[in-house]
């Protein structure tokens, strides 16, 4: 984690010494103002470090405190960034335009002030929504039709969960607005893939009872995600299943001889020596060949080595971006980063988009989501 946190650090303090320099510009405030904005986007940049020690130390009022100041400042600042580039970009091409054309422009030049409160304006505004946003939450459905599932069942209907971040921001309301969808979904079998947890979880007492109110008739799965790492491997997987999962860890099943679930560990735990090194090949080719069989694994990375040996693989990780246009950035790095998507050899993949966040407490444009998938024998109508 330390290459994380040195990487993150370095973005996140450019990121700040941009916004300052912008709000210098516009305002050139004096030498007692410049040093406040420096010590309060110093305290900003390490607060996701200081919430992680006060967990640690069980300081957990502490870490709720810094987390909801230093998350909402990061879910501005994250929308500022690009808007405010935006203008520059305006700003220098009319710049260029002056230079070739040898005239005045500068009625169309926005001030140094403008340039700073425009993007502000819209940060804030953008923020405000998406925390709204964050809240409501979606259901996509999936059908598909398979000759795996037997014709006196008929249908099947699973469930997927994925990124919940149960924490010190996603809590009991937040989950309660998740599980409501579930239940309304009422599935026959329930799964989460990965970060149901986030951050140290002692306190989380009473959200496994919300967890016991589902019961789906054919159980309960669950995976590894790489905060289930993060937050303190025995206390996830106690959590995870006081919650009535069965955690998959380089495991496949064949559930009620109906269906093959099975499960990897995410790369995350290889930092702490606790990944179970199973090949996906190997794992797949030990269940029954005519059963649907659904992978769960965190990332939406697919082994390609496995195609033709699963169905249907879901996956979670992305957030969608979570913020656009950060969207853009998680598709360079997972080209499925989120909906389905055919694979080769009849297999497919599914990319859910989250039902929580991660740090900062808002989505834009990436609405958070459950998501129904009912699987039909191809001769029921």
């Amino acid at each position: 984690m330390g290459l994380f946190w040195i990487t993150f650090l370095l973005t996140y303090s450019v990121m700040h010494l941009y916004a300052f320099l912008k709000a210098k510009a516009a305002f050139a405030f004096h030498i007692a103002t410049g040093i406040f904005l420096i010590l309060f986007m110093v305290a900003m940049i390490f607060a996701p470090a200081i919430v992680r020690i006060s967990e640690h130390h069980g300081l957990e009022y502490t870490a709720r405190i810094i987390s909801y100041i230093g998350y909402a400042w990061m879910g501005i600042l994250l929308l500022f960034i690009p808007v405010s580039f935006i203008i520059d970009l305006y700003r220098f091409a009319l710049y260029l335009l002056k230079r070739r054309l040898r005239r005045d422009l500068v009625s169309f030049v926005p001030s140094a002030k403008l340039s700073f409160l425009i993007p502000l304006a819209f940060s804030a505004l953008i923020a405000s929504y998406g925390y709204f946003e964050a809240k409501n939450i979606h259901t996509d459905k999936i059908i598909i039709r398979t000759s795996k599932i037997p014709e006196e069942v008929g249908k099947l209907r699973i469930v997927q969960i994925s990124d919940v971040h149960l924490g010190l921001i996603v809590r009991e309301e937040k989950l309660k607005r998740i599980l409501k969808e579930v239940k309304t979904a009422n599935p026959d079998i329930l799964v989460s893939t990965g970060d149901l947890v986030d951050g140290q979880i002692d306190s989380l007492t009473g959200l496994t009872e919300l967890f016991k109110e589902i019961h789906p008739r054919y159980g309960k799965f669950a995976i590894t995600g790489n905060h289930e790492f993060i937050a303190g491997f025995n206390q996830s997987l106690d959590f995870t299943e006081k919650a009535g999962f069965t955690v998959l860890r380089g495991e496949g099943l064949t559930v009620s001889g109906l269906i093959n679930i099975a499960g990897v560990d995410d790369p995350a735990g290889k930092l702490y020596g606790l990944f179970r090194d199973v090949r996906e090949k190997e794992l797949l080719s030990g269940l029954p060949g005519d059963k649907f069989t659904l992978l769960l694994k965190h990332r939406p990375l697919v082994d390609e080595n496995a195609l033709g040996l699963f169905d249907l693989q879901l996956s979670g990780h992305t957030h969608k971006g979570q913020i656009f246009p950060y969207s853009l950035l998680t598709k360079i790095y997972y080209p499925a980063h989120a909906g389905y998507l055919n694979l080769f050899n009849n297999s497919s993949l599914y990319v859910s988009s989250g039902a929580g966040t991660w740090g900062p407490p808002i989505r834009f444009l990436s609405p958070p989501k459950i998501t129904v998938i009912e699987l039909i024998h191809e001769d029921v109508k």
